[in-house]
């Protein structure tokens, strides 16, 4: 139970409400915790070994286009493929997930060869690997 007196403040990524004991500071933003650990979390986009070992066990699995991905990444690398392509903003919208998470699920679809980056005239485009 929350003491009345105790002060309630909101994290400055999720804007959900913690006792203010329990944020996090971080480069000058209060956070909470699953706020913080999403921030360094973070899976490496551009990791040959990776994608070297990520290609190998898919190989040996059998593995072919969405085969093995999470419903959540099966989703995402289908809408990029749909639409030929989508900035970060769109996706993350789309799926109401926050920045730092895409980026972890960018970073596994990169793994497995299924998306890249791509400039564009408007900006950088997450695109099937194929393009």
């Amino acid at each position: 139970m929350v003491d009345e007196k105790e002060e309630i403040q909101k994290c400055d990524r999720c804007e959900r409400e913690f006792p203010a004991e329990d944020l996090i500071e971080e480069g000058g933003s209060r956070i909470c915790e699953n706020c913080y650990i999403n921030a360094h979390a973070r899976i490496k986009v551009c990791d040959p070994w990776a994608v070297r070992s990520k290609k190998i066990l898919r190989e040996r699995a059998g593995l072919v286009g969405s085969e093995g991905l999470t419903d959540s990444q099966k989703e995402i690398y289908e809408f990029i493929v749909s639409k030929g392509g989508a900035t970060r903003d769109e996706i993350a919208k789309r799926f109401d997930m926050p920045l730092e998470e895409l980026e972890n699920e960018f970073a596994i679809l990169r793994h497995c060869e299924l998306v890249k980056g791509q400039k564009r005239n408007d900006g950088v485009y997450i695109v099937p690997f194929e393009d």
